[in-house]
């Protein structure tokens, strides 16, 4: 059958990639398997029930939940009726939540258990338009989702006809979910994304995806956020089963168990994922760790397509043999791709998971984009390390003349919700969205992003700073979990620093460095001149106008939770210079 819209995902599966692990979740210490049929009749029964409550389309519903097959349950219920999908973070602020539930007019909100139930109430009470909060897990007086869908199951035979209508005649561009972009300013705003900007993008990335549809791919992004959810509509095209992790601290358990061909991660998860293998590294002894540390040398200096030379290419094999196999075995030893997205990814990372067997496939783009303007491709010439790969085929894409990068094709969103102003500003009168990236294109189509055209700044002396490029190579040292360039108009770049605290107490520990708590800790003389020693290293790769002259630590780590960082981990720099003023200035206090 054709696909155009999302909802199409599951008639596509019913007509020939039918599987009884269609959709797996890990509750309770235990896999629970979902099949295609059912997948398939708890949608049309979540249909029958919203029609039955007299919910029609264009109606919003919000949800706020963990990834569960309940989540595509939902959002395919709904969007075959023609209602609009709003997904949530869970780890917003309550004036954010007001924000988006009284802008998005939504009727009724999905909580997936009691602790989001308790973050999205108080804001519920003060949006006039929400009529209802239902569960998903059972909480106390509250009414449970399966409410929905046993009223859809006595309605059946009511509704299926006029179900089987609506579906006809939703067209692939009408409106299908809001996702509100967290932004790293302001309030958020609604992208309206319709069925063809999600299809349109899932068909331009399917031939990318080097996994059969007899694979399995574990899912641990929130499916609230952009790339997730596109990967999961990819991954339904395909076939491929999806298996929910039980979080984010059970994930290695959980793929170890579920042996899955891929998973799609932000480059934070694969940096840490790299520190935890290092770690490893550090405590072996003798032989072994000098064999361990001389493969992550090799692995460091991995090119493409054999570049290297023979003598090197035997070397990796026994590198492989000895070392890398033990690292793929710790990802269950099926892995045939890590898609990495919603920031930069360190190319040193890309280019030591792929010399191991445990290719990085690389993208870029925005909610806006639906979301993927370039990924890279599973081999050579087609992936290219420190890039995000070529171009999807059924977009455009170019440069302006400020470097800026512009694109126009199917994936682009209908607009910001009731906010034509900022969809002007976005989308030009030619019909080009500016992405706010700064970038080039290379050979074979490939982009390669070299900053944020907002977050560049001038020196006093004349010169451009790119804080993103050198924010990248600071977190490469296992001292730095965040960092945030600054020194716009001044006369050097400076840095505020959030140490990555469970590597500095395990150093505190080793050089017999006391400390009372992490405010007394980056107050401790031995722990800033090491701090000096690992900036003063790194600054000697650097060119003079983009070294870090001075710095100041934190005391508190960065988090979505406590604002610093947005949901998808980027650091939110109009916050941290409010919240850090006294520091910043600090930094600035005796310059000339």
């Amino acid at each position: 059958m054709k696909v155009t819209r999302t909802f199409d995902l599951v008639d596509h599966l019913m007509e020939g990639l039918q599987r009884d692990d269609a959709l797996t979740v890990k509750r309770n210490g235990k896999w629970e398997q979902f099949s295609t049929k059912q997948y398939k009749d708890f949608v049309d029964n979540f249909s029958y029930g919203l029609l039955a409550l007299g919910f029609k389309k264009g109606d919003k519903i919000v949800t706020i939940s963990n990834n569960r097959p309940e989540w595509n349950f939902i959002d395919m219920g709904m969007t075959q009726v023609g209602a609009v999908h709003v997904p949530i973070y869970p780890n917003l602020g309550p004036g954010e939540y007001e924000h988006i539930l009284s802008h998005s007019d939504a009727r009724i909100i999905i909580a997936s258990f009691e602790e989001y139930y308790l973050k999205i109430k108080e804001p519920a009470e003060k949006a006039e338009n929400i009529e209802k909060i239902y569960s998903i897990d059972p909480v106390e007086g509250v009414d449970s989702w399966m409410d929905i869908i046993e009223t859809g199951k006595q309605n059946a035979d009511k509704f299926k006809e006029e179900l089987t209508e609506i579906k006809k005649n939703i067209d692939e561009d009408e409106l299908m979910s809001i996702i509100y972009t967290s932004g790293t300013t302001g309030l958020s705003k609604g992208v309206m994304l319709s069925h063809k900007n999600f299809i349109s993008n899932v068909m331009g990335c399917i031939e990318r995806l080097p996994v059969e549809s007899d694979g399995k791919f574990i899912s641990f992004l929130p499916l609230c956020h952009v790339f997730e959810r596109m990967v999961n509509y990819l991954l339904h095209l395909r076939g491929v089963a999806v298996y929910y992790a039980e979080s984010i601290d059970t994930l290695g358990d959980n793929i170890r168990e579920v042996k899955p061909e891929g998973f799609a991660a932000v480059p934070r998860v694969i940096e840490k994922l790299f520190d935890k293998i290092m770690l490893k590294g550090k405590e072996l002894k003798g032989i072994k760790k000098m064999l361990f540390f001389w493969a992550v040398n090799l692995g460091l200096r991995y090119e493409l397509n054999n570049v290297n030379g023979w003598w090197y290419a035997f070397q990796l094999k026994i590198a492989n043999k000895l070392i890398f196999s033990k690292w793929r075995e710790a990802l269950g030893g099926n892995v045939q791709v890590i898609v990495s997205g919603g920031a930069a990814l360190q190319a040193r990372l890309a280019r030591i998971f792929t010399a191991a067997g445990l290719t990085v496939q690389e993208g870029y783009g925005l909610t806006e984009t639906s979301p993927v303007i370039a990924v890279n491709l599973a081999e050579y010439p087609y992936l290219k390390f420190g890039t995000v790969g070529p171009l999807v085929e059924n977009i455009e894409v170019k440069i302006a003349g400020d470097g800026e990068i512009l694109m126009k094709g199917p994936s682009l969103m209908l607009g910001y919700y009731k906010d034509k102003e900022k969809t002007d500003e976005a989308i030009d009168k030619d019909g080009w969205f500016h992405t706010g990236d700064i970038g080039e294109i290379q050979e074979h189509n490939i982009l390669k992003i070299t900053d944020r055209k907002k977050e560049i700044f001038k020196l006093s002396t004349g010169k451009y700073v790119a804080p993103q490029v050198i924010e990248n190579r600071f977190k490469e040292s296992a001292f730095i979990e965040q960092i945030m360039v600054v020194g716009a108009g001044e006369k050097y770049a400076s840095a505020i620093i959030c140490p990555a605290f469970h590597f500095v107490h395990g150093w505190c520990f080793k050089h017999n460095v006391k400390f009372q708590d992490n405010k007394d800790l980056i107050e401790n003389q031995k722990v800033i001149d090491r701090y000096q020693k690992e900036v003063d290293k790194i600054n000697m790769e650097l060119g003079n106008h983009r070294q870090i002259k001075k710095f100041e630590l934190t005391c508190e780590e960065w988090t979505p939770e406590t604002g610093e960082l947005s949901p998808t981990l980027k650091v939110k720099r109009r916050f941290l210079k409010l919240k850090y003023k006294v520091k910043l200035d600090k930094l600035y206090e005796n310059a000339e």
